[in-house]
């Protein structure tokens, strides 16, 4: 073996962005995604500060903006519509509330793709069932019965890995809930929607209508707190189910939202949650993204942990000559500090839309100071070695 074959599970976006560096760092890369192709559509996601920088680094920040959603900015509004404020794509440099650079996952997802699969063996309709690894390598049985070895097996697959499973046993002792459940899906433009996202919240729930950069449809996002979740992310029904009951008597335009909950083609909804490990890897094992750090989509930047953490991730091994002890060590002391910053993020703001308790004492103010420098920590908040000696194919 080469020293540098790499395996990676999950095709969405932080699976093909580390495919991308440790391509270019020297590694030979398979791809393994359980969905039979590329996943469409999901939710906007955003790149913000540093993130924009990989982006940049990668050569993709021009086809990346050409298939933005154009969202030039937001409205909350009150239940009767009335705008009570405004967020501009162009605010704090194009790294507020909406970000300059807001595509649609699965649209991101493509670009991603499209920009390795040359080079990259990308591999759908299959999963890891199996693995084994020694001082020397990992063996890994596929869901298809192809049996191959690796040198090093990455997890790129989202909140609920089921590579991380394999490796830790209970991994979701390390999901950690924050009270409130997100729901969205593709619903037809019928509300007049144009460039400007809408976002009606009141009591712990909210109800927003999003932009997608096609005038004949939107994303529709609901959310709801809820103490606990115990429905499994792959039962659709109890969802919409479950969804239905806790939106009930929803003012604004909910139940014209909820009316296509049924038809819709592209339907999510989970808990809101964060994971929080002590390490990223095992052995030759190792996570990156959601699997490794989630800190959910109330921190707008699970995206760029993913961008960020593949730059780092690839320039770290391949500094360290492949080897996965020095290699993951230094990735993860790079990023945690980003990653912490990033989770208490997703916490404060999932705290801000929690309903108020009417037993509790008043609020106190936020230290906004504070606020504004955790801020910048999370998402300028890290270096990007320039990683000079290591090769790199471009």
């Amino acid at each position: 073996m080469s020293g540098n074959r790499v395996l990676i599970a999950g095709a969405s976006i932080a699976g093909p962005a580390l495919a991308h560096w440790l391509q270019r760092r020297g590694a030979e890369v398979t791809v393994v995604e359980r969905a039979p192709e590329l996943r469409p559509g999901g939710q906007a996601v955003d790149a913000r500060g540093v993130a924009k920088e990989v982006i940049r680094r990668m050569g993709l920040d021009a086809q990346i903006r050409a298939a933005c959603t154009d969202t030039a900015g937001a409205y909350t509004v009150d239940v009767d519509g009335n705008v009570l404020e405004t967020y501009s794509a162009s605010d704090d440099g194009g790294d507020g509330y909406i970000a300059e650079i807001e595509i649609l996952r699965g649209n991101m997802s493509r670009v991603l793709y499209d920009d390795t699969r040359d080079g990259v063996e990308y591999v759908f309709g299959d999963r890891i069932a199996e693995l084994t690894q020694d001082a020397d390598g990992v063996d890994v049985t596929f869901a298809s019965g192809d049996e191959r070895r690796f040198d090093l097996v990455i997890g790129a697959d989202g909140l609920h890995s089921p590579l991380r499973a394999m490796v830790v046993g209970d991994h979701e002792k390390f999901v950690h809930h924050l009270g409130l459940v997100l729901a969205f899906y593709t619903v037809p433009n019928e509300f007049g929607l144009d460039r400007w996202l809408i976002d009606y919240q009141e009591a712990g729930r909210s109800a927003g209508l999003r932009p997608v950069g096609d005038s004949s449809r939107a994303i529709a996002m609901l959310s709801f707190s809820a103490a606990d979740f115990d429905v499994d992310h792959r039962d659709v029904d109890a969802q919409k189910r479950l969804l239905r009951e806790r939106m009930d008597g929803f003012g604004w335009e909910t139940p014209r939202i909820l009316a296509h909950l049924d038809d819709a083609p592209d339907f999510y909804l989970d808990q809101v949650a964060q994971v929080v490990m002590d390490r990223w890897s095992s052995g030759r094992v190792g996570l990156i993204g959601d699997a490794a750090c989630c800190a959910s989509p109330m921190s707008g930047q699970g995206t760029g942990i993913a961008l960020v953490g593949a730059y780092l991730l690839a320039g770290e091994l391949a500094a360290a000559g492949w080897d996965p002890e020095v290699g993951f060590a230094r990735y993860e002391e790079r990023m945690r500090p980003f990653v912490e910053a990033n989770q208490e993020i997703g916490r404060l703001h999932v705290s801000s839309l929690a309903a108020p308790d009417p037993d509790a004492p008043p609020p106190q103010e936020p230290d906004m100071d504070a606020i504004m420098a955790l801020a910048e920590r999370a998402i300028n908040g890290i270096e990007l070695p320039d990683f000079d000696g290591v090769p790199d194919a471009r």
